[in-house]
C-alpha cells in the first residue's frame, strides 16, 4: 500500500523580511535587490516511493479555491506522470 501513498507539502521561502535565513555568496560592494514582490516564493510540491511530482507556485495566500485548483492541475497530473494508479492516498504537511 505504501506504493498508493503520495506526500505533499508547502514551503515558505523569503529572501529578505523577517522569516528570512540567507546564505549567500555577494561580490564585495554588490548591492542585494527585490524585483518581484517581497522576495518570497511558496512551492508546492509532491513526492512518493516512485519519484518526485510536479511543483506548484502558490501566488498570494492560499484559500480553498486555489488548493482545489493546483490539486487539480499538478498533483493530478504527478498522479497520472508516476503511474500511482487510481487509490492514491495523499498525506500532507499539515493533515492527511
Amino acid at each position: 500500500m505504501r506504493n498508493k501513498i503520495l506526500w505533499s507539502d508547502e514551503t515558505k521561502t523569503e529572501l529578505f523580511g523577517l522569516n528570512a535565513t540567507c546564505h549567500l555568496w555577494r561580490k564585495p560592494g554588490t548591492i542585494p535587490t527585490v524585483n518581484h514582490g517581497d522576495g518570497s516564493i511558496i512551492p508546492l510540491e509532491c513526492f512518493s516511493v516512485a519519484g518526485t511530482g510536479r511543483l506548484a507556485r502558490i501566488e498570494g495566500k492560499m484559500n480553498k479555491e486555489k488548493y482545489k485548483e493546483i490539486l487539480d492541475e499538478k498533483l493530478l497530473q504527478s498522479i497520472q506522470d508516476l503511474r500511482l494508479g487510481a487509490k492514491v492516498q495523499l498525506l500532507t504537511g499539515q493533515r492527511p
